[in-house]
């Protein structure tokens, strides 16, 4: 697999922070999106927190992209410990970072932002950890799978390298605008199964082939209610459909797919903890579990 060029450093996790003094203020910790008052990463964090006995104060930054690089800097600059990046903002937290962990270097995208003791901040990317860890979970292969991700921006490039590492038997990656999916695509560059590049309109070829065993939804269109054009037969009935993305009851895209006949349809509650842990064993020094946050926390 042929990784992104970065001018940036590639540096491995740094070391952790320690649990706070009693009588200190807790360590400031958010996640910036936009929009981002539907998210449950604070509600996970403490939960991760209380467990683990860390002291911290984690809350949520909406962030216009225009304004994104100042708040980001300001937050840092006042105290702050991390944050957490979604949705459009994990391509600019990649150019904003000082330095690159291997992982968002080859994802191009940062989902997770560490300030290291000299101050400067650095960029790690946990999503496809956090996705695989869940596809684990579920009991959901990816291994000899033909597999189709939905959508080209940050959300796709965290998971792309996990999902070829786990040897599916196609990867493709299809978006409304073709020539962003074929980019990405060639970033991934060959390799025992290389990505494939297309339009969403280009999904119905494909299709003489059989239907998809795992289609990945990873658009920023759920969270408007809406869903891409999408063709019948897309998912196998004993395939799996997964949105990165959650709502409550279903996500549009889950809701499609079950209206398919798909039975394995799941949403993203379980990548978001899986992600969330990831981040914060970055940011303190120990992985939570996460067992019973999947069994009543969506």
């Amino acid at each position: 697999m042929t990784i992104p060029a970065t001018p940036r450093t590639v540096e491995t996790p740094a070391a952790p922070t320690a649990a706070d003094t009693p009588g200190t203020a807790p360590d400031r910790y958010a996640v910036i999106g936009h929009p981002v008052a539907h998210s449950r990463s604070p509600a996970i964090h403490a939960r991760f927190a209380a467990a683990t006995s860390q002291r911290i104060d984690y809350g949520r930054i909406d962030a216009a992209p225009e304004d994104f690089v100042r708040i980001v800097r300001d937050f840092f600059a006042t105290g702050g410990c991390g944050l957490n990046v979604t949705l459009p903002h994990k391509e600019a937290a990649a150019r904003l970072a000082d330095r690159l962990t291997d992982r968002a270097r080859l994802a191009g995208a940062v989902n997770t932002l560490a300030r290291q003791p000299d101050g400067t901040l650095l960029g790690d990317n946990t999503d496809g950890a956090g996705l695989m860890a869940d596809l684990a979970r579920l009991g959901i292969r990816v291994a000899g799978a033909r597999v189709l991700v939905l959508g080209a921006g940050g959300a796709t490039r965290g998971i792309l390298g996990p999902l070829l590492d786990a040897a599916p038997a196609q990867l493709v990656v299809a978006n409304r605008t073709a020539s962003r999916a074929q980019a990405l695509a060639a970033e991934f560059g060959e390799g025992p199964c290389a990505v494939q590049g297309c339009g969403l309109d280009a999904l119905g070829p494909l299709l003489v082939a059989g239907p998809f065993d795992l289609v990945l939804h990873a658009t920023s269109l759920g969270l408007q209610g809406e869903l891409p054009p999408l063709p019948q037969a897309l998912v196998a009935p004993a395939g799996a459909a997964y949105d990165l993305g959650y709502a409550k009851p279903d996500t549009p895209f889950v809701r499609w797919a079950r209206a398919q006949g798909v039975i394995r349809a799941e949403q993203g509650f379980g990548m978001l903890i899986e992600q969330a842990a990831e981040s914060f064993r970055l940011w303190r020094g120990v992985r939570p579990d996460t067992t019973a946050l999947h069994d009543g926390f969506a």
